[in-house]
């Protein structure tokens, strides 16, 4: 589990991290003493009702990110994974909101949050102010046996039910409206959540309990809890089990929500916390491919983000609210009391509502402007020495995969060998493939490389040499005179030598740069002067070899530190697989 962490001090970091809240959102204030965050009064109508949640820190943006227009009018927070106090509840309830249309005092089904909040609640009552609870409860991943009395946990579709009464309550309902939708709003909400690790408090020690590299807490918890059981699962199958929990009719103890055809649903996946955006969004498509697939689900509403986190969780929940009719008349539907407007910083869902009516659309046609044909030229080469010449070189690349790899693994990010092997392997195959219909045209060749280069090879090196081979068909066609010659080294000179100026336009690389351009530039000049293919190759090898005492000025090996190590032992990777590639044309000669 990840161990390192900027604060040492939870207490501190917890102080900083709601303060923080008021420099992003100008509208709330902060009551440092009880930790609690709340709307500024003149930002709020004395007509609506207040809605109050909280609990412990270390679920950011929950709660204290849903206080603002629309959602949250205060929220007061505990130490990490512990309740606030109900001191501190109450001075939020009573003393941080206007209370003259009523309280709903809203957190999370754990014990310390139902017990302090309500706690708090009947401090409220008892000071003649009106005020409902309710402890949200969507958690499937502990079943009801094992819950018993206690209930379902509340993780992260609560946020769904923060939204609809904030919106609610923002709209003007009163606060049996509010109460009474939050029950209807849990009653069809179910949620599971996966982990691959626990995780770690700032300032504590390190946990012993840890979950093998190889196993996935299904049901876990948002504070380190265990959930139903741990598998060894791909995701698709993960998602599977997930998606049975809480959706199976034929399950009696999580059969909470029972859904037909007609049923129409929001989803919600949410960050537990350490999850990049990129594998959450694999995640959001698989789910949404398996739930329509399976269950003929197709979401409404599809959102997702970071709302209730387990601090640096590595894993995610799935959240599944089934739209009810509310009974509250226009403007007052789930979905409409999701797409409100709100201002809080922990609310991500910016699709407007006019937006989704797309959803149904037909698929766009995928629309392919063609080129004009490319114009055949006079250059000649017949092919079986361009499959012969190309073939050498290219096969000399693809064997250096492994050494190029190694290269650039010490001195860069490991990936320059399979991208050139890629790339290599790619235009061989073109070569042999009967279906490229080859012909001597030297130009037409050159361009069908060009395509498969620009469709296989990406990263910095491949840009690189889509340039320089994209000029080298403007290069050889200024040595077309009209007349069929031949391609020899008369040709290839004048032609290298325009694609390199044309290179030097995109490029700040020179020679003594450590890049590629070491083994390039040295290659087309000699072969321009010279004439001699291999003396070109020579003076290539020799440019790769002197990059092994450079210190690189551009690229990702800049970033890279250790130069006593490696400095005058390895080559630049671009240079040597270019090398490679060069000595592989001239063995062909």
């Amino acid at each position: 589990m990840q161990t390192k962490h900027f604060f040492s001090d939870p207490n501190h970091l917890v102080q900083t991290a709601l303060h923080s809240l008021t420099l992003t959102n100008p509208s709330l204030a902060y009551d440092s003493q009880n930790k609690i965050i709340f709307r500024r009064p003149e930002t709020v109508p004395k007509s609506k009702v207040a809605i109050i949640s909280g609990g412990g820190s270390g679920h950011e943006p929950a709660f204290a990110g849903y206080v603002g227009h629309g959602l949250l009018d205060a929220s007061a927070a505990g130490t990490i994974f512990a309740s606030p106090s109900a001191e501190q509840v109450r001075i939020a309830a009573i003393e941080r909101v206007n209370t003259e249309q009523g309280v709903l005092i809203i957190p999370m089904n754990y014990t310390g949050d139902v017990l302090n909040f309500g706690m708090a609640a009947e401090k409220a009552r008892a000071a003649g102010i009106q005020t409902e609870f309710f402890a949200i409860n969507d958690d499937v991943g502990v079943g009801k046996k094992k819950s018993g009395k206690v209930g379902r946990r509340g993780i992260g579709g609560g946020i769904l039910i923060l939204k609809i009464v904030g919106a609610l309550a923002e709209a003007g309902g009163s606060l049996d409206d509010v109460y009474q939708t939050a029950q209807l709003a849990n009653k069809n909400l179910v949620s599971v959540a996966s982990s691959l690790e626990h995780v770690h408090i700032p300032g504590r020690e390190i946990p012993v309990d840890s979950i093998p590299d190889d196993e996935i807490e299904v049901g876990m918890g948002i504070h380190n809890e265990p959930g139903s059981h741990r598998v060894k699962a791909t995701l698709v199958e993960l998602v599977q089990t997930m998606l049975l929990q809480m959706l199976d009719h034929n399950d009696p103890d999580r059969a909470y929500v029972a859904h037909t055809p007609e049923d129409n649903f929001v989803l919600l996946i949410n960050n537990l916390g350490s999850l990049s955006t990129l594998e959450l969004s694999g995640i959001t498509d698989e789910v949404y491919r398996q739930l329509e697939k399976d269950y003929q689900i197709k979401p409404a509403r599809v959102i997702q983000g970071t709302f209730l986190t387990s601090l640096n969780g590595l894993g995610f929940s799935i959240s599944l609210l089934k739209l009810a009719d509310t009974g509250l008349g226009p403007g007052k539907s789930f979905l409409e009391l999701l797409d409100a407007p709100a201002e809080a910083v922990g609310w991500a869902a910016p699709i407007k509502p006019s937006t989704w009516g797309h959803r149904n659309a037909a698929p766009v046609e995928l629309k392919q402007i063609k080129l004009g044909k490319q114009q055949s030229s006079n250059l000649k080469l017949d092919v079986a020495t361009v499959q012969k010449v190309l073939g050498s070189a290219l096969k000399r690349v693809i064997a250096a995969e492994p050494l190029i790899t190694r290269y650039d693994t010490i001195v860069g990010d490991g990936d320059c060998g399979v991208g050139l092997k890629r790339g290599a392997e790619a235009i061989l195959a073109f070569l042999q493939d009967p279906s490229s219909n080859l012909t001597d045209d030297v130009v037409a060749t050159v361009n069908g490389i060009v395509t498969v280069v620009e469709n296989t090879m990406d990263g910095t090196s491949g840009a690189i040499y889509s340039i320089f081979l994209n000029a080298l068909l403007h290069g050889l066609r200024e040595q077309d005179k009209g007349t069929a010659t031949p391609a020899t080294v008369d040709v290839w000179g004048p032609a290298l030598a325009y694609s390199v100026s044309a290179l030097a336009k995109y490029t700040p690389a020179q020679p003594g740069d450590r890049t590629l351009i070491d083994a390039l530039v040295p290659f087309c000049e000699t072969l321009l002067q010279a004439k001699d293919i291999h003396a070109a190759a020579q003076a290539a090898q020799e440019g790769t070899e002197a990059t092994k005492s450079m210190k690189a000025s551009l690229g990702r090996s800049v970033y890279v530190g250790g130069e006593e190590e490696w400095l005058g032992k390895v080559p630049d990777p671009g240079a040597y697989g270019l090398g490679e590639f060069f000595n592989g044309l001239a063995e062909a000669f």
